[in-house]
């Protein structure tokens, strides 16, 4: 195994790493234009939304995340705090807590994907046609696949 890339697998990196710090970086600046919190915000409202009345865990709620969380526990405070999500005891570990969303969180996670559909159509749909997606998509979600 090589230890070095090559060229193009380098610029193929640079590519990535820039189209994703540009996409992202007008997403946020859309839902800011906007008035909602960040992207981040969404990102957790949209996974405790998904995981139904069942809520998750912390640390399934971190793993679940698009975007990385370094201050997973200061992002939930800031949801609690605003009344979009709710902690409560895990009914099988009585240490541990569920998070779960809250109709406010759940109506707020709606008003922002009003913002963010059309922000995604900007950064990707507008630019690929529709085999260009697939094929990164397929592509990408190679790329995701991590090794246990």
């Amino acid at each position: 195994m090589s230890t070095k890339p090559d060229d193009t697998t380098i610029a193929a990196w640079i590519g990535l790493s820039r189209a994703q710090r540009v996409a992202t970086a007008g997403i946020e600046a859309r839902l800011k234009a906007a008035g909602f919190p960040p992207l981040a915000w969404y990102d957790a409202l949209w996974e405790l939304e998904r995981a139904g009345g069942e809520g998750l865990r912390p640390f399934e709620l971190e793993r679940a995340l698009l975007f990385e969380q370094y201050n997973l526990s200061r992002l939930i405070d800031r949801l609690e705090k605003a009344g979009l999500v709710v902690r409560r005891a895990c009914p099988n570990d009585k240490r541990g807590q569920v998070l779960a969303i809250t109709p406010e969180g759940l109506k707020l996670r709606c008003e922002m994907w009003g913002v963010y559909a059309p922000a995604i159509e900007a950064a990707v749909g507008a630019k690929l046609d529709a085999e260009e997606a697939k094929v990164l998509a397929g592509l990408l979600a190679k790329l995701a696949i991590t090794s246990a």
